[in-house]
């Protein structure tokens, strides 16, 4: 092993600098980030999706003098446009790739000679390394998350049809969990990074090498100098942006403000995104006479998202699962307080000191904690300014993606021998 510069094979089937909806973008961002910086320290081989190619050959240069090789491993083309709208039709699609990418990797061990394998994305627990196990060398599997789930309070907030493609979900993601190959991954792992705490739970058989690790990270560019005088005078703006799916929760979000108002009539929402539940959103704030408080914006660029978090007085993300949530870190870096659920990966990224957890328990209570926490947030703004600060400082000193990345390397180094396992929490 070269004791300064160790060989690294990752495998990172989403990886793309800027990631548009086919790319997967919080897994393309999550692999293109780290494998960024795990080349400042490995002489790193990629094997990544074909339809990368673009975006990756474009960006090299960003990657400085650091040795890296990305290898392309496609299936036909045909087969994507086959299964890419189907329901489930991803997940299958990756299962065929990964068994592509265990023979590509099996042939550049034999001619590389890798010191450490890692697997990035995609990021889940149920769905395991098919080269992990298969390679002869100390792997490192994560950051992964999937062990969240829609809180059985709060399953009746959404549609049949949602309602039953969780509980598909859930059967699904179960029976994988009892498969040989999963078991052989998680057994063969030197190190397993997770990203909330469900998934260490149902990781718990192998909470020795368990170690917590965002999915999601934050550019030192996109962190505020100084907490802004948010707003405009005399208005509380609260701010969500994502999906409009079932699983984000709006409903309560609207709910929820509709109780705001009565104290702070100053309040509004604006809701940045697109989505299936647009309409069943829009007749909801109709219903609750809200139409004029509640401002929808399609998707915008990501400098522009930035700004609107900074002229926000709050963050709120009532998403019902979410494993990452990369807003909740984008929301602290942009000095805004935010306002969650205790689930997944938001309930992982915020804590008391920057921000305000809701306990998922059932829709009634959480629309009345919401609200709580938004007329507390609007009435203080001292408190509002502390949460801010919080959270600026937490985003500077455990997410940007160098210090994810002196992580990494802490863990490689650890893994190939040169001193214990540490959680670095």
């Amino acid at each position: 092993m070269n004791t300064e510069r160790p060989r690294v094979l990752v495998s990172a089937f989403a990886c793309h600098p800027q990631p548009a909806t086919p790319h997967f973008p919080g897994e393309a961002v999550l692999g293109w980030s780290l494998v960024r910086e795990i080349a400042a320290f490995c002489d790193l081989h990629v094997m990544t999706w074909g339809f990368n190619r673009g975006g990756l050959a474009d960006r090299l240069d960003e990657l400085g003098a650091g040795g890296i090789k990305f290898h392309f491993v496609d299936l036909p083309q045909a087969l994507h446009k086959a299964l890419r709208n189907k329901h489930y039709g991803v997940r299958f699609y990756y299962f065929l790739w990964q068994l592509k990418a265990k023979r590509a990797a099996l042939r550049l061990h034999g001619a590389e000679k890798f010191d450490l394998f890692h697997q990035i994305t995609f990021s889940n627990d149920w769905m395991p390394s098919f080269a992990g196990p298969a390679l002869p060398i100390p792997f490192v599997w994560g950051p992964v998350g999937g062990g969240q789930k829609v809180p059985d309070g709060l399953m009746k907030t959404l549609l049949p049809l949602d309602r039953r493609r969780e509980r598909m979900r859930t059967f699904l993601q179960n029976a994988w969990r009892r498969t040989p190959a999963r078991r052989k991954c998680a057994e063969k792992a030197s190190a397993i990074l997770v990203c909330n705490r469900e998934t260490r739970e149902v990781l718990a058989p192998w909470s020795s090498k368990v170690l917590d690790f965002p999915v999601n990270g934050i550019s030192a560019e996109n962190l505020v100098g100084e907490i802004p005088r948010q707003g405009i005078e005399g208005r509380f703006r609260i701010l969500y942006a994502g999906r409009f799916d079932g699983i984000k929760g709006l409903p309560l979000a609207l709910r929820a403000l509709g109780i705001v108002r009565r104290s702070c009539p100053e309040a509004s929402l604006e809701l940045i995104g697109e989505g299936p539940e647009r309409g069943r959103l829009e007749r909801l704030a109709a219903g609750l006479g809200l139409a004029e408080h509640v401002r929808f914006t399609p998707w915008l660029p990501r400098a522009e998202i930035f700004a609107r978090m900074r002229q926000s007085r709050v963050f709120l993300f009532p998403s019902l699962r979410d494993g990452g949530g990369a807003v909740v870190i984008e929301s602290m870096a942009s000095g805004t307080p935010v306002v969650c659920l205790d689930v997944g990966g938001p309930g992982f990224h915020v804590q008391p000191p920057w921000g305000i957890k809701v306990e998922p328990l059932d829709a009634d209570s959480v629309v009345v904690d919401f609200a709580a926490a938004l007329v507390r947030l609007c009435r203080d703004e001292d408190l509002r300014t502390g949460l801010a600060w919080a959270g600026l400082r937490r985003a500077e000193e455990y997410y940007r993606w160098d210090k994810l990345g002196e992580r990494v390397k802490t863990i490689y180094w650890d893994v190939l021998g040169r001193g214990p396992i540490s959680s670095g929490n």
